[in-house]
């Protein structure tokens, strides 16, 4: 559960739509989720679930994500049902990022991860509420809005590999991690493509396939193995499809079957 609530909130971020230079979607995207692979030391046979992703706001007013990740987990042994929910707000210069992030096992509170975090001149300054008060200074970074602006701007520069530092709160909200970016060849959408029919006028959109290993060198124990990996097809707009999470041990495949674009922000932001 812990490796799942760690990537959850990763994902949760990662999906967070390009800002400033970017030309935004404010949508929700509904996911089905389905067992892709799994070890026999992980003991799952079989996984089923739904995601909802939505985002929202401006470079002006800032962006908020909410998501929420509902698995039905099988085993021999048992059933379970995970439902991970997350809220984050970043504004518009990537400066501050607030976020909370509940976990529920068979409807009983598992954890609660809520804090605020700030760049100052010394690094990354984490104000934590939850589970218990405490002051982090991590180093400086980058959040999850500028993470994704600096992606897309390597991708339209034809950058193929690069590694860099995210905050996302993911886990305990107490630490800074090393993503290595891979991003494929700007592609169109095929004729064929299982997500186009719910992609609608989107789907005449190019995109890039990208994969986000995620790395705690925190533990200096020399380990290059992920903590985690993401692969996903992202579109210029923000529009984020075809999932793949990888917990080492299972991974689960998401695909898009409804897309829901939210007004945009009115007026220019005069910053």
């Amino acid at each position: 559960m812990r490796r799942m609530r760690l990537l959850t909130m990763a994902l949760a971020t990662a999906f967070a739509a390009p800002a400033a230079a970017q030309t935004l979607l404010p949508h929700r995207a509904v996911y089905d989720l389905a067992l892709d692979q799994a070890s026999d030391r992980s003991g799952i046979t079989g996984i089923a679930g739904r995601m909802v992703y939505e985002f929202d706001g401006s470079a002006c007013e800032g962006y908020t994500v909410n998501f929420r990740f509902v698995t039905r987990i099988d085993t021999e042994e048992a059933s379970r049902l995970s439902d991970i929910q997350t809220s984050s707000f970043e504004d518009g210069e990537g400066k501050k990022f607030d976020f909370v992030s509940k976990s529920f096992i068979d409807q009983q509170p598992e954890k609660e991860v809520k804090g605020k975090a700030q760049m100052d001149a010394k690094g990354t300054d984490v104000k934590l509420e939850r589970p218990e008060r405490r002051e982090i200074e991590l180093a400086a970074t980058k959040f999850p809005t500028q993470h994704l602006v600096d992606l897309i701007k390597r991708a339209k520069a034809h950058e193929n590999f690069y590694e860099a530092t995210i905050f996302d709160a993911s886990e305990d909200a107490d630490r800074v991690m090393t993503t290595t970016v891979v991003i494929g060849r700007e592609t169109p959408v095929s004729a064929n493509d299982p997500e186009k029919e719910p992609m609608g006028n989107i789907a005449k959109d190019r995109f890039w396939p990208v994969d986000m290993a995620y790395f705690d060198l925190s533990k200096g124990n020399g380990d290059e193995v992920p903590s985690y990996r993401i692969s996903f097809k992202l579109h210029e707009s923000g529009i984020t499809r075809d999932l793949v999470m990888d917990y080492g041990d299972f991974s689960i495949k998401g695909k898009l079957v409804n897309l829901s674009l939210l007004d945009k922000p009115e007026g220019e932001c005069k910053r």
